[in-house]
């Protein structure tokens, strides 16, 4: 697998290898050993997968302290844009973003540490969306920030007033008015 940095450091999106002759195509979708050599060590330990349609926008999410999550993604059917914000106070690159195109054609993953929110707009008719978590879904910290906050600069390549929203991802604060409960000082990154 070829892990390609991004403009924030710990946000990198990953190829893997492809083979493929007339009968397809194979790659190994993950490896504990590789992952852990090009990346970082992480114990994923939930998978998740969701369907959805055209223009629905999920996000922006995270798990706050002490269940916090790192997400490695991919679109395994259709077309996403995928998206992580780092939201850590302190951090020297605080609100800013990552944006990839996931699909079923390029394969590649992105992975999402800890202190980000990370949520995704649906770009063909439908997507199948799985992702791996490092930790197990704790709805009493689960959070978000706006998806249409457009002081996040974030081009989602559909138009936002025909987003197909959940009523709580409607409900979710400015990055404005959020009080992170993330520390960029605590090191959340290479947290367990």
């Amino acid at each position: 697998m070829e892990v390609i940095k991004t403009d924030i450091e710990g946000v990198v999106i990953i190829e893997p290898r492809i083979f493929a002759d007339s009968r397809g195509y194979f790659f190994e979708s993950y490896s504990k050993k590789e992952f852990d050599e090009k990346v970082r060590p992480v114990d994923f330990v939930q998978d998740n997968e969701s369907c959805s349609s055209y223009g629905v926008m999920r996000g922006l999410h995270f798990q706050a302290p002490p269940f916090t999550q790192s997400k490695l993604v991919r679109c395994v059917k259709g077309r996403v844009l995928d998206v992580a914000v780092d939201i850590r106070k302190g951090s020297p690159t605080y609100g800013r973003h990552v944006a990839v195109e996931l699909s079923e054609d390029n394969h590649r993953q992105f992975f999402v540490p800890r202190g980000f929110a990370h949520g995704f707009a649906v770009l063909s008719d439908i997507a199948v969306f799985q992702y791996k978590c490092d930790n197990y879904y704790a709805p009493q910290v689960d959070g978000g920030i706006s998806i249409l906050d457009t002081s996040l600069g974030i081009d989602w390549l559909i138009d936002p007033d025909k987003a197909i929203l959940s009523e709580k991802d409607m409900r979710h604060p400015m990055l404005s008015d959020f009080d992170s409960p993330f520390d960029y000082h605590t090191d959340l990154y290479f947290a367990d």
